[in-house]
């Protein structure tokens, strides 16, 4: 069933984001699918800068500034409040942080929050690295990615581990819903977001959202590459209510693209030898076949 793009633009056009910036347009969405009754609290990230200088902000909602590690525990406390004075009806209270801030430094508070049961939505936006602060390397950066901490060259030092897989970390906690979103799919992600804020308790969303300044490719591929994720199986679209798996986007064997197609599009990627891109290849392929597994001994028809 095709879904209708809210109108209502929650998120002003004067911010500050780069030009093609995966971030913007997934906190555009995710504001349109959960309207105005909606309180956002960020930690140090690019949106730290993006919505403008104080007392200016391209957000027409309550928007808090938080430390770099505790997102978890600001909306844990901005939920209690909102409980404490009788306002928290109607109210999303919304987490909203990079990789770096969620994979890493936000981990423990996310993890405590949602293990308390608050009645919070944590977001993920996903650009795979610390980017605000020059573009370094997070646990979310992908194997063979260039960064400022992880130069190639002729050192070869590309990041050498996989991708931490943090929604199913998140899905482990046994919370209501966990699911995974992309720019590239705006009807999934905004039908994603209204379910969400429908449950009553702690949900985390991951939002894939490119970065053209760090991942070296031009601006106005941001769409284009974000959907050859999805058909390469680098970054499943799927979600996880209250333990039972559906793929949302099922990509199949026949239409599956090869993953070099998806690393040959940014220069992050551009000297990356054949043995590299075939491990890759291998892992993104185990990947998709543990998570069809899942959905198949764990989905919803079961």
């Amino acid at each position: 069933m095709k879904i209708t793009l809210p109108e209502d633009e929650i998120m002003e056009k004067g911010h500050m984001a780069c030009l093609g910036c995966g971030g913007a347009l997934a906190m555009r969405y995710l504001l349109k699918a959960l309207g105005r009754k909606t309180m956002v609290a960020i930690p140090a990230c690019c949106w730290a800068v993006i919505p403008g200088v104080f007392p200016y902000s391209c957000l027409e909602v309550p928007l808090q500034y938080v430390a770099f590690e505790a997102t978890g525990a600001a909306i844990s406390g901005i939920e209690a409040a909102l409980k404490a004075k009788g306002k928290k009806e109607g109210t999303t209270v919304v987490g909203w942080a990079g990789d770096g801030g969620t994979l890493d430094i936000g981990i423990q508070a996310l993890s405590g929050a949602v293990e308390r049961g608050h009645d919070v939505k944590y977001v993920c936006y996903d650009n795979e690295a610390y980017m605000n602060t020059g573009i370094q390397r997070s646990s979310a950066t992908p194997k063979g990615a260039w960064t400022t901490t992880t130069p190639v060259g002729n050192t070869r030092f590309w990041k050498k581990t996989n991708k931490k897989n943090i929604v199913e970390i998140m899905a482990a906690h046994d919370i209501p819903y966990t699911c995974t979103a992309s720019v590239a799919y705006p009807e999934d992600l905004i039908k994603k977001a209204k379910k969400m804020k429908d449950i009553k308790g702690p949900c985390y969303m991951h939002i894939y959202a490119p970065c053209p300044t760090g991942w070296k490719y031009p601006p106005e591929k941001t769409i284009e590459l974000s959907r050859l994720a999805t058909e390469t199986c680098i970054f499943p679209i799927y979600e996880v209510t209250y333990g039972k798996y559906k793929l949302n986007k099922n990509i199949r064997d026949e239409k599956k693209k090869p993953v070099l197609e998806y690393l040959k599009t940014q220069g992050r990627f551009r000297k990356l030898d054949e043995e590299t891109v075939q491990s890759i290849q291998h892992y993104v392929d185990d990947e998709w076949i543990k998570l069809k597994k899942k959905v198949e001994c764990f989905g919803e028809e079961k």
